[in-house]
């Protein structure tokens, strides 16, 4: 007998399109039919699991079950699955123009560098608003590792980040974007 929670998630999820083919709406992308996002707009998000399968070639299966060892022991594929779709998510919506972030920006410079030092606290004065605070870490007699926590409208902080990622000194550095709404 078929279970009734099994059977609704199917159709929730009934996609239309081909995703072989490349076509359809959605650059060859499947897409939910337009009774399908109505249905999901409608409906209430709950903290129920559904249960889905996923295929996949034996040798990406077995470079995912050693990322799930490195994980941890309460971590299963379920919980992994559920993490990579959470942070895709979060990156997703991170990129929405508008869209209100916190962000970590990490750089590594060199602090004899000419005038680097007058140059990021500028950049950083500057945008005070989005400036949360900064961790500033010497790493050797040359090296500094300083850790920026951003926040503000998406477009603004990779504005910023860019501007200190670009500045004539830094070594090398990354933002890591999380959506806050």
């Amino acid at each position: 007998m078929p279970h009734p929670k099994t059977d609704q998630a199917q159709q929730r999820f009934q996609v239309t399109g081909s995703s072989d083919q490349g076509q359809g709406s959605n650059g060859g992308r499947p897409v939910l039919s337009d009774k399908t996002a109505d249905h999901l707009k409608k409906r209430p998000k709950t903290n129920d699991l559904m249960r889905f399968s996923v295929a996949m070639p034996e040798d990406l299966l077995m470079d995912f079950d050693q990322l799930v060892a490195r994980r941890g022991l309460a971590k299963n594929r379920s919980e992994v699955i559920r993490d990579l779709v959470r942070e895709a998510l979060v990156e997703e919506r991170s990129a929405i123009p508008g869209t209100i972030v916190m962000g970590t920006l990490t750089i590594v410079y060199d602090h004899h560098s000419s005038d680097l030092n007058d140059k990021l606290h500028t950049i950083q004065h500057d945008y005070f608003d989005n400036v949360v605070s900064t961790m500033h870490v010497h790493v050797d007699h040359h090296t500094c590792l300083e850790v920026i926590v951003l926040r503000g409208e998406t477009e603004l902080i990779q504005t910023v980040a860019n501007m200190i990622l670009g500045t004539k000194g830094v070594r090398n550095g990354k933002l890591v974007l999380a959506s806050v709404g």
